[in-house]
């Protein structure tokens, strides 16, 4: 857990630096798990707590990014690996626009999706490669990276059924979604201090009572 963060833009100057404790939280899982369900009632909670929440999305968050959201999630088609670099894009811009800014002003980030989602998705279930894949996004996120990643573990057929609005990635079937889930999971088994697996039979009040417990 890194727990702390250098601003690049103050980078040349050695005594300055930028020390979080651990307010960037990361919501994983399948298309149709749950995610923004559990991100929005998690940022409530915490704001009953009297904290400052910014929660975010991937793709979008920023002008650029929900241009490149559109062309990700309902263009015909695309080819995989501009998938994995407008992804990146995407996700650089809203680290530089959103993240820093509200992490560097003492508020929590809740996000909805991070570079985990391209390890998965892209690196794993399209099979290009999860170390390249997490190569690129660490660049261009430049250490701002989650604290915590939930990931909600939901059985691929039922997490589609969920979906109100099904787009060019959550159709590629449940095949590929299997593939997703069991990255998930061996990134939770890889890195336990960081990533976390929440079981999708927990109640959205049970998952955010849970992150609460972890985080603090």
């Amino acid at each position: 857990m890194s727990g702390a963060y250098v601003n690049l833009d103050d980078a040349s100057d050695p005594a300055v630096t930028v020390t979080f404790v651990n307010r960037y939280i990361a919501l994983e899982g399948g298309d149709g798990s749950g995610k923004s369900t559990v991100s929005h009632a998690l940022a409530e909670r915490l704001k009953t707590l009297g904290e400052e929440v910014v929660v975010v999305r991937e793709p979008g968050g920023t002008p650029v990014g929900e241009a490149i959201r559109e062309l990700l999630l309902d263009s015909d088609q695309l080819d995989d690996w501009a998938e994995v670099f407008l992804f990146a894009a995407q996700r650089a811009e809203l680290a530089r626009e959103v993240i820093e800014p509200a992490l560097a002003a003492g508020k929590w980030v809740i996000s909805d999706r991070t570079y985990y989602s391209s390890i998965a998705y892209q690196g794993r279930a399209r099979g290009l490669g999860e170390k390249e894949v997490r190569e690129i996004n660490e660049r261009g996120l430049a250490g701002a990276i989650p604290d915590w990643v939930f990931v909600l573990d939901v059985e691929p057929e039922d997490a589609l059924a969920r979906q109100h609005r099904e787009d060019r990635i959550g159709r590629e079937g449940i095949g590929f979604q299997e593939k997703v889930r069991q990255a998930y999971l061996d990134l939770a088994e890889g890195e336990p201090d960081r990533v976390i697996v929440l079981p999708g039979s927990m109640t959205v009040e049970g998952m955010v009572d849970r992150i609460v417990e972890v985080v603090r």
